[in-house]
């Protein structure tokens, strides 16, 4: 019995959990076609990043849109197709397909108008060593103005039909409870043609406590745009994260309540030129 008892120790464990994802167990090392969980990690405080939420904000907006409170959310998730699993479990190269859409509503308004919406589908190629993991991912992003919010504007609303392809790549080092990571974003076939082409990224992570149940979390992410003259924004989320498992040996769920604050040119696509600041708190969960 005393012999046993590691092993089963060992079975009843989690697999491998770095700053908030996982792999299944049986699908830890070898060729695995559509496997579950993942080998990179979502970046928390990336206000374009893949992910469902919703969360309630307030600030400084676009001038145009005279909004002061605003509702935001984001629909996302990440399907892989293969992954090469290699080295230690959790290991490997791992290629995929992601979609997003992430909308703007002005609660200010007796029918919530849409402001804006962005539509990300993209095929990230991941990989991890380690602590060390890594994205290069091809993404195409489209922007559209809301149509109530054309319809009840006062002023005229320049409509920038901004549209993309992009190549992003960002890298990322875990050392303990804390992550950095830095990369960016070279963007072709752009609209309007005055769109310019490199934006820079980087950021860190820190989660604090138990591997299950909740922990504090709290991220910074920095991006800087050559449309912009490199001017930074800086995007800052602090909270609880919960890691929940149905089973043990299944990737877990997780989700978090965290409060936001944003600052620099605006993440809303078809407001790029503009400045907003703005705080509020959110629900964030992966699919």
């Amino acid at each position: 019995l005393a012999a046993t008892a590691p092993s089963r120790a060992a079975a009843l464990a989690p697999p491998p959990l770095r700053c908030g994802t996982g792999v299944h167990e049986a699908e830890s090392s070898g060729f695995v076609l559509f496997p579950q969980g993942g080998i990179f990690c979502p970046l928390v405080a990336d206000p374009k990043a893949p992910r469902s939420f919703l969360s309630s904000l307030r600030g400084e907006f676009p001038r145009v849109t005279k909004a002061k409170n605003v509702g935001s959310i984001g629909v996302g998730d990440t399907v892989g197709f293969f992954r090469l699993g290699a080295g230690d479990p959790g290991d490997g190269v791992q290629f995929g397909l992601d979609a997003a859409v992430f909308a703007q509503f002005d609660l200010g308004t007796p029918s919530a108008d849409l402001l804006n919406a962005d539509y990300q589908v993209g095929l990230p190629l991941t990989f991890r060593v380690a602590s060390f993991s890594g994205r290069v991912r091809v993404y195409h992003q489209s922007s559209h103005l809301g149509d109530e919010l054309l319809a009840h504007a006062t002023t005229e609303i320049t409509n920038e039909g901004l549209s993309f392809e992009a190549v992003s790549m960002v890298l990322s080092e875990e050392l303990g409870p804390l992550r950095i990571y830095a990369g960016g974003d070279w963007l072709f076939r752009r609209t309007p043609a005055t769109l310019e082409s490199y934006v820079a990224q980087a950021g860190t992570e820190l989660r604090l406590g138990p591997v299950r149940g909740p922990r504090f979390i709290a991220a910074l992410d920095v991006k800087a745009s050559q449309q912009r003259d490199w001017k930074p924004a800086y995007s800052v989320r602090s909270g609880i994260e919960f890691a929940h498992w149905t089973s043990p040996e299944h990737p877990p769920r997780v989700w978090s309540i965290v409060g936001e604050y944003y600052q620099g040119p605006s993440p809303y696509g078809q407001f790029f030129l503009d400045e907003t600041r703005f705080y509020g708190f959110g629900f964030h969960f992966q699919l």
